[in-house]
Formats: C-alpha cells, sequence, structure tokens
C-alpha cells in the first residue's frame, strides 16, 4: 500500500506548520493491521521524508507528540509480512475529535 499520495503531500502543504495551534489537524492516519500502533500525521517535511503528529503505541500514557519517518513506517513488517497502512476511510478532522481533546 502507498502510504503517502501527491494529494496527501499537497493537503500536508496546505495546512501547512500546526505548531502554534490549539487543537491540530490531523490530515492522515497510519496503523499496524496486526498489533499495536497507530500514528496521527498533522504535519510532513518532504525534504526529510518525516511526519510530525501523535504516536499512541499501546493507548497508554507512554502515547505522545514527536516525529516519525516514512522510511520507518514503509519499512516495518509485522505479523504476515504486512506493514503499516494509511486508513483509506479516515477523513482529516481536529485532534479533539480523536482523543476527546486530551493534548
Amino acid at each position: 500500500m502507498k502510504l503517502l499520495t501527491k494529494e496527501l503531500v499537497k493537503q500536508f502543504a496546505k495546512v501547512g506548520r500546526q505548531e502554534n495551534v490549539s487543537d491540530p489537524l490531523v490530515i492522515a492516519k497510519f496503523f499496524n493491521p496486526t498489533g499495536a500502533g497507530t500514528w496521527y500525521a498533522t504535519e510532513y517535511y518532504p525534504e526529510s521524508r518525516e511526519f510530525f503528529g501523535y504516536v499512541s503505541i499501546f493507548g497508554d500514557h507512554n502515547d505522545e507528540w514527536g516525529y516519525f519517518s516514512l522510511s520507518e513506517l514503509e519499512s516495518y513488517r509485522g505479523k504476515f509480512g504486512l506493514g503499516v497502512e494509511r486508513d483509506l476511510y479516515f477523513d482529516p478532522c481536529p485532534f479533539s475529535q480523536i482523543k476527546g481533546g486530551s493534548l
């Protein structure tokens, strides 16, 4: 599965940096279909191929905001050789709609 499309790159560029936004817009959601891990991307930097967003591995107190790379998502292989996937049915929305405002 292609994790990053030209359309998504355009959406990230249109939204731009969100460090001063109290409730950032989540543009894309990636997940591990065979185990733990969900990545909510709010920013993308094409020159470094890195995202900024919220990473939830186990849905607990260790979840955090940070950077994660496209190449790491693309190279991961879990059970049955499946990799990280992009939620094709995810519509961009404010982070508060995902995590109930717990920034």
